[in-house]
């Protein structure tokens, strides 16, 4: 009998606080929302992660630009998103081995990741297929809130962008973190300050949090949720699917159901945190991320989100 009373009151109290938050949290106060967060600039769209990329969402109205950042030979920060400069330029070449003036351009047709089979072309232009610098974008881009991929576990990289984000006086207009809690939780260390990322163990964690009622009574440092939204991949076949999210379709209809439920995003949301999908680059999946309570969504085609937006905005 003490065990289901106590049980009991354990579920009502965790339900009140899961409902009320902010009783518990102080709710996080971002001095930023964004509903369109354009991925590598809009990979489908532009030459990803450059600057000209970067400058046509702005130009049609839109918000925010996803970007990657890697680490030259000569130390520079430099915006892009493989490591290995194969797929972007056509030449086997490390980021890391190569010294900044010495960057291929970009060749002229561009495999998109979230896309499979399909590639963008654009013209032959140098200055639009040149690599940028994170200070480049920074000093372009001083109001514009930026979300920041730390693309591999590097201590010297991670510092050097803290000290550019310090620089420019971003620390509140700046997103950052990675995949990796290795590499998130060094971000954070380095400067909580810094808007900061879910990890993808800090997003299992949230699961375990949110099903066994402990998540209200949890205090948590991130500020963004950035997943994936499963439905997109489930009713795909096995070779269009990015080669880098999982294949297996009961391990994503078990995020489906686990992970991608309204009232969590709702609790997130009434605690100050944002709900990011991404990459989703169709009318019908925009759709199903806002109804679903998303704060924003990120796209490889932001003339294609802004219509919706444009179309949706009082809906």
């Amino acid at each position: 009998m003490l065990f289901y009373t106590l049980f009991g009151s354990y579920l009502f109290t965790s339900l009140f606080f899961f409902k009320f938050p902010t009783l518990i949290h102080k709710k996080k106060k971002i001095k930023f929302t964004c509903r369109h967060i354009s991925h590598r600039g809009g990979a489908g769209e532009s030459y990803e992660n450059t600057m000209c990329a970067f400058k046509r969402p702005l130009e049609i109205g839109k918000e925010t630009p996803k970007l990657d950042c890697h680490l030259t030979k000569d130390g520079e920060v430099v915006v892009c998103h493989d490591q290995n400069l194969l797929r972007s330029t056509g030449i086997e070449l490390y980021i890391s081995k190569i010294n900044f003036k010495d960057l291929p351009l970009l060749k002229q047709r561009i495999p998109i990741d979230f896309e499979p089979g399909k590639e963008y072309i654009g013209s032959k232009s140098c200055k639009e297929r040149r690599f940028a610098l994170l200070r480049e974008v920074f000093e372009a881009f001083p109001y514009i809130p930026i979300n920041i991929d730390i693309k591999v576990n590097n201590d010297e990289l991670i510092f050097k962008v803290s000290e550019l984000i310090k620089q420019y006086g971003r620390e509140e207009l700046t997103v950052w973190g990675n995949f990796s809690d290795e590499i998130t939780r060094k971000c954070y260390n380095m400067n909580p300050n810094v808007n900061l990322l879910f990890s993808m163990k800090r997003v299992l964690l949230l699961v375990i949090f949110a099903y066994t009622g402990l998540l209200p009574f949890v205090p948590l440092k991130e500020t963004h949720l950035e997943i994936f939204l499963p439905s997109v991949y489930l009713k795909k076949k096995n070779h269009q699917m990015p080669t880098f999210l999982p294949v297996d379709k009961f391990f994503l209809k078990a995020i489906n159901i686990l992970l991608i439920r309204p009232c969590l995003f709702y609790h997130l949301q009434a605690r100050g945190i944002h709900v990011y999908f991404w990459v989703l680059n169709n009318e019908e999946d925009f759709k199903k991320a806002f109804d679903l309570g998303a704060t924003g969504v990120m796209t490889d085609y932001p003339s294609k989100l802004k219509l919706y937006l444009d179309h949706n905005e009082n809906k």
